[in-house]
């Protein structure tokens, strides 16, 4: 495996700014904060993206967000939080390594994490059809 700079975070290889961790999860601020609060959510396992995640590494992962924003909610009175994902080239992953990146937001802050997307154009019932998932 290549160089991964989250696992050398996560194995104390490389220094970094720690919220939060346990046995599988550690939560840093990022070394360019996008925002007030801006923190990355990591497992320390090293796990490519979501394909390759267990529902178990995701439900401790979301765990660890929601502890977060919470005592983001008291200690910096944000009053909001949006949680922001990439896996994949054409997703726009930058480092392959799953992660979340957790965004406190404030009233008014002027922050758009919602990107302005094009209008789609297709067939929604066709595309639900391809879509469902059975029992």
């Amino acid at each position: 495996m290549n160089a991964c700079l989250f696992c050398d975070i996560a194995h104390q290889r490389c220094p970094a700014r720690i919220i939060y961790q346990t046995e599988t999860v550690i939560c840093f601020l990022p070394r360019v904060p996008e925002a007030y609060g801006h923190t990355l959510i990591v497992p320390k396992k090293h796990v490519p993206d979501i394909y390759a995640a267990s529902e178990t590494l995701l439900g401790e992962l979301m765990a660890a967000a929601k502890k977060l924003a919470l005592h983001y909610r008291t200690q910096i009175q944000a009053t909001g939080v949006n949680l922001l994902h990439a896996s994949g080239a054409a997703a726009q992953q930058s480092v392959p390594h799953f992660h979340l990146h957790l965004l406190p937001r404030f009233d008014q802050d002027g922050l758009n994490a919602w990107p302005q997307l094009p209008k789609a154009d297709f067939d929604l019932d066709a595309l639900l059809q391809k879509l469902q998932l059975g029992e």
